[in-house]
C-alpha cells in the first residue's frame, strides 16, 4: 500500500479513529491494533511477505528472552548468531542470491570455465533491508546489555512491523522506539498537527516534484544516446532532485504519521540539498542508515590509526552501496564515495556543526560555491543510481562529454521546475527548522499559514505527476 494511495488515504483515518476512540487509554488494544494495521499495509503488496517478517520478529522476540536469563558470554554469543544468522540469512537469499551466483560464474568465466547454474525467480520483499537493520538492532543491543528483552508480544511485534517506516524507513532503534510502544501515550494536538503538516511537505515533494520529474529522467534515460550532454547533464541533475524528494517525502510522511499516533520518529533528512562538504552531505543523508552503520559495524572496529579510519571508512561504504542493492553499479557507488570521503579525511576539511548562513537569509559566496560543488559531486556520483549496469553508467558519462554540452538542453515540464524552485525556497527558509513545514502561529499569521497550505494542496491535486513507486521501495 503506497503512502500516496487512495486506499491509505482511507486506511489511515480508520485506524487513526479506532486507535483514539475505541482504544484509548488501553495500551494493550493500541500496540495489537498497530500490530494488525501494519500487518494489512505490508499484506497489500503480497501476503506472502508477512510470512518473513513473522518469522524474524518471533525468532528475535525468543532470542531477547533468552539473552535475558543466559549471562554466559559464550551462550548469548551463540545467541546472537542465531539472530543475525536467521535475519542476515533471509536477507541474503532473497536480495543477493542472484547477484552472488551471477558473480560467481562471471569469475570462473574469466578462467575459461563456463558454468550455467539455474537463477532463481526470486521476488525481492519490499522493505526487508529496513526491519532487517531494524530488528538486529534489538537483538544487538538486548546482547550489549543495553537493553532488557522485552516480555511483551505485541509490543516487540508492532515495533518491527510499525507501518509508518516499515518499507523506507527511518530506520529506528529499539532503544528509541520500542520502549515509546510500552508506554502509555495521550493525543497531543500540537504535535498530530504538527505531524499533519510534515505530511502535507513530504507529499508535495514525493507527488509534485518527484513524480513529475520521474517521468523526465525515465523518458531521456532509455534513450540517452539520442540526446545532447546538456540534456543528459541535466536529466542527471533532476534525478539528484527527484531521488532526494522521493526519498526524504517519504521519510516526511512517515514520521508525520508517526506522531499522528503519539510517536516521535528519529529524524532522517537535515535539508541534505544545502550540505557544504562531503562529510557534512553524510551527516545530512539517510540519517538512520548511516548512523546504524556506525553505531553497529565501524564503532566495533579499532579506529586509531589513519589507515584504520580508511579502512573504516571504506567498509561503511561498500556496506552501504551493497545495502541499496544486488548489482555493481551499487557498489561503485559506494567505493567512490568512500574515495572521495578518503580525501577529505585526509586534508582535514572543515567541519561544520550549524546550518548554512545560520540567522542570516543569504548565504556568502563562498558558501553558495561549496553548496554547488556539494551537489555536482553527489549528482555525478548519483548516476550509478540512475543507470544499470555499469557499462552503461560509463557510457552515459562519456555521452555528456561532446561538444553539445554548452546547447539547449530539452528541458522537463513547467511544474517540476516549479516545485523544485519552490522546494528550494521553503527549505532554505526552514533550514533551521525540523521540516519545510514547521511554522506556527508565532512566525506567520494565520493568512499566511492555510495559504501555503491550500496552495500546496492545489498543487499535489492539480500538478501531480503520474503515481510513482517509492524508489526505494526496490532496496
Amino acid at each position: 500500500m503506497l503512502t500516496t494511495s487512495l486506499e491509505f488515504a482511507i486506511f489511515l483515518p480508520i485506524v487513526f479513529f479506532l486507535y483514539w476512540f475505541v482504544f484509548k487509554n488501553k495500551l494493550r488494544l493500541q500496540n495489537a491494533l498497530i500490530l494488525v494495521a501494519s500487518y494489512v499495509f505490508y499484506g497489500w503488496w503480497d501476503w506472502r511477505f508477512l510470512i518473513l517478517i513473522a518469522i524474524s520478529s518471533f525468532v528475535d522476540f525468543l532470542v531477547g528472552l533468552a539473552l535475558n536469563n543466559t549471562p554466559e558470554k559464550q551462550k548469548r554469543t551463540m545467541l546472537l548468531g542465531i539472530s543475525l544468522l536467521v535475519n542476515l540469512g533471509m536477507l541474503g537469499f532473497f536480495k543477493y542470491y542472484n547477484f552472488f551466483l551471477d558473480s560467481f560464474v562471471g569469475a570462473f568465466t574469466l578462467f575459461g570455465y563456463n558454468m550455467s547454474p539455474e537463477r532463481l525467480n526470486i521476488i525481492l520483499p519490499v522493505g526487508i533491508s529496513f526491519y532487517t537493520l531494524q530488528t538486529l538492532s534489538y537483538t544487538i543491543d538486548v546482547y550489549d546489555r543495553k537493553l532488557k528483552g522485552t516480555k511483551d508480544f505485541f509490543a516487540f511485534f508492532a515495533y518491527v512491523s510499525f507501518f509508518p517506516q516499515l518499507v523506507a524507513g527511518p530506520i529506528e532503534r529499539a532503544t528509541h522506539l520500542l520502549p515509546q510502544f510500552q508506554r502509555k501515550r495521550e493525543f497531543d494536538y500540537t504535535s498530530a498537527g504538527d505531524g499533519m503538516r510534515q505530511i502535507l511537505w513530504g507529499l508535495f515533494k514525493k507527488i509534485v516534484v518527484a513524480d513529475n520529474l520521474a517521468v523526465y529522467t525515465y523518458t531521456i534515460s532509455m534513450n540517452y544516446q539520442d540526446h545532447s550532454a546538456s540534456t543528459l547533464a541535466l536529466c542527471l541533475l533532476m534525478f539528484s532532485f527527484q531521488f532526494y524528494c522521493d526519498f526524504s517525502g517519504y521519510s516526511d510522511i512517515a514520521i508525520g504519521t508517526g506522531r499522528l499516533f503519539g510517536f516521535r520518529l528519529m529524524k532522517n533528512f537535515d535539508y541534505p540539498i544545502f550540505a557544504r562538504n562531503v562529510a557534512e552531505f553524510w551527516q545530512k543523508w539517510h540519517i538512520s542508515l548511516f548512523t546504524w552503520f556506525r553505531d553497529y559495524i565501524i564503532l566495533r572496529l579499532k579506529r586509531f590509526r589513519k589507515w584504520q579510519v580508511a579502512r573504516n571508512v571504506l567498509v561503511i561504504f561498500l556496506i552501504t552501496g551493497l545495502w541499496h542493492g544486488a548489482a555493481w553499479t551499487y557498489v561503485t557507488w559506494g567505493l567512490l564515495h568512500a574515495l572521495v570521503f578518503m580525501q577529505y579525511i585526509a586534508w582535514k576539511r572543515e567541519k561544520f556543526r550549524t546550518p548554512v548562513a545560520a540567522g542570516k537569509l543569504l548565504p556568502s559566496l563562498n558558501e553558495l560555491w561549496m553548496m554547488c560543488r556539494t551537489t555536482l559531486l553527489f549528482t555525478l556520483l548519483g548516476l550509478f543510481f540512475f543507470i544499470q549496469p555499469v557499462s552503461k553508467c560509463l557510457d552515459y558519462l562519456v555521452s555528456m562529454v561532446d561538444v553539445s554540452i554548452v546547447s539547449i538542453p530539452l528541458l522537463p515540464e513547467n511544474k517540476a521546475l516549479a516545485g523544485i524552485a519552490l522546494l528550494i525556497v521553503i527549505e532554505w527558509l526552514q533550514r533551521e527548522k525540523e521540516h519545510g513545514l514547521e511554522i506556527s502561529g508565532r512566525y506567520l499569521p494565520k493568512f499566511v499559514r492555510w495559504g501555503v497550505y491550500y496552495g500546496l494542496l492545489f498543487a499535489i491535486f492539480y500538478y501531480g505527476g503520474k503515481p510513482q513507486d517509492f524508489l526505494y521501495f526496490q532496496f
